[in-house]
């Protein structure tokens, strides 16, 4: 008999029970090498206290310590789109560097997607529009990391509406089979917390395999949904994925952070 996918209510349930037992996770551990990439909608710098603090998500991103990171909603949404990171202090403070894009002159990113990395040289840089009704988009860098592996990294931001999400996943195939095949990540905040063949993100398993387990990341007080997530298109490129539950974090954004190692001496071809 073909088990069936938890609900809603089964996925809170689950969360709240395990709740007190997930350890807080402050530091990052460089025992095991390779790289961490990280994904974050820092929700314009606003926290669940209301609280407008751009500080806070910093010293957040210093603790995660990541070599690659996706933002979420780093932007203003309407008007000049100002980003709203002080960005030379988040590199003084953590190495990390903005990929460039072609926006706005106050933008930090590409509707709303900012991608930093820590070291390496950026080849390429696509800016998608994805569609739906929403301004939603994705950046493609194609960087080439230090000691001369090369890494493809998606950063998006999908919409609100199912049907949306599905043309989107559609798109980011499309981009997939249009480029010369090479270790990518596809990282953001996919704001899907179905699983199965009701979720907009099986449309992505053809490309990207099975999808990793789902780690709940929102809302960051108390996370029951896994709107956050963070795949691969090799087996083997993610050896660990976690979400980055710290005080800090569960006060500085809505959604927790979510972070995965990766080594790409063992990606395959899924």
């Amino acid at each position: 008999m073909k088990k069936p996918h938890p609900t809603l209510a089964t996925q809170m349930m689950a969360s709240i029970r395990s709740r007190g037992e997930r350890p807080l996770v402050s530091v990052r551990d460089e025992s095991d090498g390779g790289l961490l990439v990280a994904s974050y909608n820092v929700h314009k710098c606003v926290g669940t206290d209301g609280r407008f603090d751009p500080e806070r998500i910093i010293h957040v991103i210093r603790e995660i310590g990541p070599d690659v990171i996706a933002l979420q909603e780093a932007d203003k949404r309407f008007g000049e789109r100002m980003g709203l990171l002080d960005l030379p202090r988040l590199h003084l403070e953590t190495g990390l560097t903005r990929v460039p894009v072609l926006s706005q002159p106050k933008s930090h990113g590409w509707r709303g997607n900012v991608l930093l990395f820590k070291e390496g040289v950026v080849r390429d840089v696509h800016q998608v529009v994805l569609p739906g009704l929403e301004p939603r988009g994705a950046l493609v860098a194609e960087i080439d990391m230090k000691g001369g592996a090369e890494l493809r990294v998606i950063a998006a931001h999908l919409g609100l509406l199912r049907w949306a999400r599905r043309q989107q996943a559609d798109m980011i195939l499309e981009l997939m089979r249009a480029r010369a095949d090479c270790p990518t990540i596809l990282m953001g905040d996919f704001n899907e917390w179905r699983l199965g063949q009701g979720s907009s993100l099986s449309r992505l398993e053809p490309m990207f395999g099975p999808l990793p387990p789902a780690l709940p990341s929102f809302p960051a007080r108390l996370p029951v949904l896994s709107l956050d997530r963070i795949m691969a298109n090799q087996a083997g490129l993610i050896t660990d994925i976690s979400v980055h539950d710290t005080p800090l974090a569960r006060t500085a954004s809505d959604h927790l952070p979510i972070k995965a190692k990766i080594n790409l001496s063992l990606g395959k071809l899924a």
